[in-house]
């Protein structure tokens, strides 16, 4: 890592992931990803990151299972999270994407974890 503030993408699809990963990485983060919650559950042993950005439906368990744990074991996290779902649906986050998202959506959610870039 650069030394720069971390942000998880727990995506499944590549695609969704890979747009994340750049408005990310244009916010000013180093972005780590996981496309599955089992993975980030195993990434959060090795890093401490300052965003979170989470898709409620993945495979083994849901997305909303590991914002709970995120929220459990990294408080100081900012979590939101992200779905084709309704957004009344969601649980509770710190902010929400719901997709089709925008950079401009994201570089709000970022700036709000890391400040400006």
């Amino acid at each position: 890592m650069s030394g720069l503030p971390v942000a998880l993408v727990v995506e499944d699809s590549d695609d969704q992931a890979g747009l994340l990963r750049r408005y990310l990485e244009r916010s000013g983060c180093d972005v780590v990803v996981a496309a599955s919650g089992e993975k980030a559950l195993e990434l959060l042993e090795t890093v401490s990151p300052v965003l979170a950005i989470v898709d409620l439906i993945l495979p083994g368990i849901s997305g909303e299972e590991f914002a709970e744990h995120l929220r459990r074991t990294h408080p100081d996290c900012l979590l939101a999270i992200t779905s084709v779902h309704d957004a009344t649906r969601y649980p509770e986050a710190d902010a929400v994407l719901p997709k089709p998202f925008t950079g401009a959506q994201v570089a709000a959610v970022a700036e709000r974890a890391i400040g400006s870039p």
